[in-house]
């Protein structure tokens, strides 16, 4: 198991899916966590619950990704109850499932504030507060190779976040700082499988090598992975977990 013993993190969205996910395995590796949340505070404090069954430290932290005052708040309350922050891991997001033609101007808008501009807002805010040689992992899609029909402005977010990544590693990387993205296919969530029949999300499952979806472990232990001291020479890299589904 890679060893976080000492070190702390932050992670955007976990109190559902693949962040709860995340906040749980970097828990087990050794590493306190920041549960951040935009609304849901009793499944946030159930993440917490269970970091702490198992003896790690957690603390639950309500902040809207896209504000940056609350962003400056975020990193405060991990910085003064923990310490210095050294991993962060951007997987707050929303997705909505229409053809161009039908996008409003609210829902572009929506999608860009949380996907995009929370994701440039945490990694302005970790240029100064992330500690050298720390980690950053931000969560994009495989719908980015995949071009699906009704996936335009949420792919062109994510796009958005994957060009942000590389740029920004070159930018921070003289502090030792490592950027990348993980991007998964299909994931058993609630955020993948609402509105989805069961033959929709088998014609998908069928799509990947292992004929099925994935679950939040199997994205967990790649952000794990990029945020130990192992993969220390992996930095603008975009990482498909995503079962050969592309």
């Amino acid at each position: 198991m890679h060893n976080l013993n000492g070190k702390t993190a932050i992670i955007t969205g976990a109190s559902r899916g693949i962040g709860a996910s995340i906040a749980k395995a970097l828990a087990a590796a050794g590493a306190r966590v920041v549960v951040n949340y935009a609304q849901n505070q009793i499944a946030a404090h159930h993440v917490i619950s269970a970091i702490q069954a198992e003896g790690g430290e957690a603390i639950a932290y309500q902040a809207d990704v896209s504000q940056t005052i609350e962003v400056k708040a975020l990193f405060d309350t991990a910085i003064q109850h923990f310490g210095d922050v050294h991993i962060l891991v951007n997987n707050a997001a929303i997705m909505t499932n229409h053809a161009l033609v039908d996008t409003t101007d609210a829902d572009f808008d929506q999608i860009f504030a949380i996907n995009v501009r929370g994701v440039f807002n945490t990694l302005r805010e970790s240029a100064h507060r992330l500690a050298s040689n720390g980690r950053i992992i931000n969560l994009s899609t495989t719908v980015t190779r995949l071009l699906l029909p009704h996936y335009g402005a949420y792919a062109a977010s994510k796009g958005a976040v994957e060009q942000l990544s590389r740029v920004f590693a070159k930018e921070i990387g003289s502090r030792g700082i490592t950027v990348n993205v993980v991007s998964p296919g299909p994931t058993h969530t609630e955020l993948f499988t609402h509105g989805k029949s069961e033959e929709t999300i088998q014609r998908l499952a069928a799509m990947s090598a292992f004929g099925r979806i994935a679950e939040p472990e199997d994205i967990a232990r790649v952000v794990v992975f990029l945020a130990s001291d192992e993969a220390a020479w992996v930095t603008g890299q975009n990482i498909g977990a995503n079962g050969g589904f592309a």
